[in-house]
């Protein structure tokens, strides 16, 4: 096992990475901003490195200043968590050259899961049903066009080299394609240094479900129980529950059966996930593999009573994947993403936090970085907790969560609990009636009904 670990990111997921690592007994090194110079996640480390400027470019970018922090302290591995360098195969590779241990799947995978047209055809040999689509990255907007007619609109360009909703467009038209290609490649290139596209059919109606999956060195892979990720707004997610309402057994064990047969076939080593969408008859189909740790792994960990960090760690200290508790799915939960941002535009809310009181109490998990005092940077990623319920059932989970949300307070800045209290509160998502089309139709009720 390492003694020591470099994490090489902030917020939630460093301070959940450096408590997993206090629990295993190893030490941590935090790599700080000059804005998150009082973080939560630098205070807690036993040891903490500033490696540049509040700009994500010049730090958590910044692979130099990353690894000098490694060497200056003696780190053993650096775990990346999720965003930043999490699905950079470059910075996987230059790790592993300099002698330190990339908590993660290897360059290779990284490489070939995080160019979406190349994972598409793997996923297609390995024996997963993919999305009909192009088969090779398209050159210009009448490449696309030939394919759309061919496969029936509506189509949806997306981004060969990222995710989280960059590049990614709906067209319904020729017309629509034409005008949103540019538009599309433009916004891959700034998000991603890299304008490649794809086109696929755009399912109406799908869920969008993700199974969970962990592999070691030695060949052996687990997959979990799916997540419900539906509840989206600009293909961001802002509630996750497992297990589905919209899912029956029988589907469950073919997508997990599926998921680890072709995590199998590519060799796959440490945490990743497999995201599905299923149309409203069950067939599903591969969107794309994250070869990280999500966001929302908290709730496979409560329903399997586990800790996926732990276990990630273990994996690449070379150990077998082996977790101390019979792998079933038991009872439900849900998390809610809570957002410095307006509930009404969606316009990012940064500042002090004045006051702060998170939920308790019996099956209530809150993971987050923020504090009374804290002021939240303008330059990164707007969540600042994660709130978790956990129980029984999906309906005292939903009114869990509903109290858990009622007893939050944060004062100073604008958050996004007044919209996942009247999410949680309507009647389609009360009786599992949704899908990816959930927010979209929620949004139009809302502005008709002010």
């Amino acid at each position: 096992m390492f003694s020591k670990i470099l994490v090489a990111n902030r917020g939630e997921i460093a301070l959940r990475i450096i408590r997993s690592c206090k629990e295993l007994g190893i030490k941590t090194v935090a790599v700080f901003s000059e804005a998150d110079r009082n973080s939560l996640h630098a205070m807690l480390a036993d040891e903490k490195v500033c490696i540049g400027p509040a700009k994500a470019s010049e730090s958590y970018l910044n692979i130099p200043n990353i690894l000098s922090a490694a060497e200056i302290t003696k780190a053993e591995a650096i775990h990346p968590g999720y965003g930043f360098l999490a699905e950079n195969a470059k910075f996987a590779e230059i790790c592993q050259n300099s002698g330190y241990v990339f908590i993660g799947p290897p360059p290779e995978i990284i490489r070939l899961m995080g160019d979406k047209n190349k994972a598409r055809q793997a996923m297609k040999k390995a024996g997963l049903p993919v999305i009909p689509g192009s088969d090779v990255i398209l050159e210009d907007v009448n490449e696309a066009k030939k394919i759309a007619q061919k496969i029936g609109y509506p189509v949806i360009i997306k981004a060969a080299a990222g995710g989280g909703g960059k590049g990614m467009r709906i067209c319904r038209t020729p017309a629509q394609l034409e005008e949103q290609f540019p538009m599309a490649q433009n916004e891959a290139k700034a998000a991603f240094g890299d304008p490649s596209l794809y086109l696929e059919k755009y399912i109406t109606g799908a869920h969008h479900i993700e199974i969970q999956i962990i592999g070691d060195s030695k060949g052996n892979i687990i997959a979990f129980g799916e997540r419900e990720c539906s509840v989206q707004r600009k293909y961001q997610k802002i509630i996750e529950e497992t297990p589905s309402p919209f899912i029956d057994e029988r589907t469950r064990r073919k997508m997990m059966k599926a998921a680890q047969a072709a995590a199998e076939e590519i060799g796959y080593q440490s945490l990743g996930t497999f995201e599905f969408l299923v149309d409203d008859k069950k067939r599903f189909y591969f969107m794309e593999a994250n070869t990280r740790v999500q966001v929302e792994h908290p709730i496979t960990e409560m329903v399997y009573g586990i800790n996926l960090i732990k276990a990630q760690i273990r994996v690449a200290a070379g150990e077998k994947v082996n977790f101390p508790v019979d792998l079933e799915m038991r009872g439900h939960a849900i998390e809610c993403r809570i957002n410095a941002e307006d509930p009404e535009t969606f316009i990012p809310s940064p500042g002090k936090i004045d006051f702060l009181v998170f939920p308790g109490g019996e099956g209530i998990r809150v993971d987050s970085a923020a504090y009374a005092g804290w002021e939240i940077p303008p330059y990164y990623d707007s969540l600042i907790a994660k709130i978790i319920a956990y129980a029984p059932t999906r309906q005292l989970a939903i009114a869990k969560m509903r109290a858990a949300l009622e007893t939050t307070t944060i004062v100073g800045i604008k958050t996004n609990i007044p919209l996942l209290l009247n999410i949680l509160s309507n009647t389609d998502f009360i009786n599992g009636n949704y899908n990816t089309q959930f927010m979209e139709k929620f949004l139009t009720q809302k502005v008709a009904s002010d």
